[in-house]
Parts: C-alpha cells; sequence; structure tokens
C-alpha cells in the first residue's frame, strides 16, 4: 500500500517540514571540492539525530555519508533529499540494509534532476517571469519587481515542498519492496554507473588545460602536442590530472586546501613557462 503524506506520523511531518526549512541553505557554505555538502549535512541533521538516537557510531557514519559532493538545482533538492532520509530510516531499521545505496542513489539524483530543474525553472520560469517584470516596469508600474518574484518563486516553493513530501513518502512506499525483491542491488549498480558518467562529464567539462608547448626545428612548427594528444585521447591531460588528485586525496590523504593551491601553483608555472 502506497504511503501518503497525510498517512506520516506527526514526527515525521515535522521532519519534512524542518528539512524543507533547512534545504535553503544548501549553498550557503560552498567549497571547490564538495560544492553544497555541509548544506546536505545540516538539512539531513534532523532526521539523523531521530533515526540514529543512542547510536553514537550510526550517527557519525550518517554524517560522514552526507558530507560527500553535492551539486544540484535548489527546486529539485528537497525531492533528492526526501528519498535520501526515507533510505536513511530504512538503514536505521534493517541490520542487511547496504548503506552504500543511499549515496549511490543520491548522486545518481543530482545531475538528470540538475537538467530538469535548470532548463525548467532558470532557462524558462525565469525568462517568462523577468519578461513579464519587465513589461510592467517600462510601463512605470512600482509592483513589477515584486511580480517578478512572486512569479518566479511561488512555483519554485511549490516544488520545493512537495517535492520534500513525495520523495520521503516515495521512498518509503518503495525501498522496502526493492529490497525485499533484490532489485535494491541492481539500482544501486545502476545509479552507481550513473554517478560514475556524470562524474566523467564533468571533467571533461569543467578541468581544462591545453599545451601550448609545441616542437618548432628551424624556426617552424612540425608538431602541435595539443592536436597530437587530441588524436591519442581527447581530454588525456584533464583527465589525468583529476584522477591524479583522486588517488592523492583517497590514497595519500593530502589535505584538501594543499591540493587546491599546489593546482594552482602547478597552474601559474606551467602558463609562465608558457607550456600550458
Amino acid at each position: 500500500m502506497a504511503i501518503t503524506y497525510k498517512s506520516l506520523p506527526k514526527a515525521e511531518k515535522k521532519l519534512i517540514k524542518s528539512m524543507y526549512w533547512r534545504s535553503f541553505t544548501l549553498y550557503s557554505a560552498v567549497t571547490p571540492a564538495k560544492q553544497g555538502a555541509s548544506g546536505v549535512s545540516y538539512t539531513m541533521q534532523p532526521f539523523i539525530d531521530r533515526f540514529y538516537k543512542n547510536r553514537e557510531a550510526d550517527r557519525k557514519a550518517a554524517m560522514v555519508r552526507h558530507m560527500s559532493y553535492f551539486n544540484t538545482n535548489v527546486a529539485m533538492f528537497p525531492f533528492i533529499m526526501g528519498i535520501t532520509a526515507s533510505m536513511e530510516k530504512e538503514n536505521s531499521e534493517k541490520d542487511d540494509f547496504n548503506p552504500e545505496s543511499i549515496n549511490a542513489i543520491k548522486t545518481s539524483l543530482i545531475g538528470p534532476l540538475a537538467g530538469i530543474g535548470d532548463s525548467v525553472f532558470w532557462g524558462v520560469l525565469r525568462v517568462i517571469a523577468a519578461g513579464i517584470g519587465v513589461s510592467l516596469a517600462q510601463a512605470n508600474n512600482f509592483m513589477a519587481p515584486l511580480i517578478f518574484l512572486l512569479l518566479f518563486n511561488l512555483p519554485v516553493q511549490l516544488v520545493r515542498w512537495q517535492g520534500a513530501k513525495l520523495g520521503y513518502t516515495l521512498g518509503a512506499s518503495y525501498i522496502s519492496d526493492l529490497y525485499e525483491s533484490g532489485m535494491i542491488n541492481v539500482l544501486t549498480k545502476g545509479a552507481t554507473i550513473v554517478g560514475l558518467a556524470m562524474v566523467g562529464a564533468m571533467t571533461s567539462n569543467m578541468v581544462s588545460l591545453q599545451l601550448k608547448w609545441n616542437m618548432v626545428l628551424d624556426g617552424k612548427t612540425i608538431m602541435k602536442s595539443q592536436e597530437m594528444l587530441n588524436q591519442i585521447f581527447v581530454g588525456l591531460i584533464p583527465l589525468s590530472i583529476t584522477l591524479i588528485c583522486f588517488w592523492l586525496l583517497k590514497k595519500k590523504n593530502m589535505s584538501i586546501n594543499i591540493l587546491i593551491f599546489s593546482i594552482i601553483g602547478l597552474g601559474i608555472l606551467l602558463s609562465v613557462l608558457g607550456i600550458a
């Protein structure tokens, strides 16, 4: 039987309301390495405190779990948190629950829902609201800024609130069934693949390094290094840099701050030397 918001205990309804209000802090403390992870952790805290009450080790594990990289559209954020919270509840109640599936599902959702949210809310709704607001402003209507804010924010907040409720009830309704049928392992593996594909796409789009150094003979360029590398593997250097950074973080426990400043220093050095 499907679980509805009305059928939830008052305590869980209170948690969902708390999650909705806390979700506004998603990007209040952004870091280059983890983006909105601190906002995710703060949003999930009421659920963690309730579901893992008097279980300090599990509580700490959950807090660490939700400090992983997170970056999505703000309108879609509460929906993802609702599903994540329902999975945390299952994890607290079942000994055979795989906690790794929580981050796998969460990570697999941030990319697709970010694309939908950015297209609908930033690409369409904001343009429409701004168009109406500008038209009113040109007509000397002092309500123009307020109309713009209302037209944009009311649909966004409606989606945020309904998404929070839907995510939690949807997760509570179907995650147990997925575990009982054994499909959760298939879903987790699929979500992991999607998450890795998203990370690969982000690496391709966000990490850039173009070689400027070319082989010159008698004042004539005989080989362009970047073109040669592109023939072998497009994006080879950005991918190599990403993998090296991952290795330093995971295997050598390098501080993220040291790594960031090292990358900045390397970029400056290569630029001064004319290599990249």
